[in-house]
């Protein structure tokens, strides 16, 4: 008898863990896809990123050069 009830509890402790098992399975996969959507994110954020860098560049390099503030100027 005693040999049939260690047979129960692991039996029991398997299950649990086939359980446990998909149950990190689709974790997994849940985490994986929030991780490609967010490097999707960040890749989109870089982009729009240097393009803003390039606009701002662009514009700096539009401004005039502003000629040197003589001393009698600043008195």
């Amino acid at each position: 008898m005693a040999h049939s009830n260690t047979i129960d509890q692991i039996a029991e402790r398997v299950d649990h863990l086939l359980l446990r098992h998909e149950e990190l399975q689709r974790t997994n996969a849940l985490l994986t896809q929030q991780v490609q959507a967010l490097s999707l994110e960040r890749d989109q954020l870089k982009s729009r990123l240097a393009a803003a860098r390039a606009r701002v560049d662009a514009l700096i390099e539009r401004l005039p050069v502003a000629a040197p503030a003589s001393p009698e100027a600043t008195a």
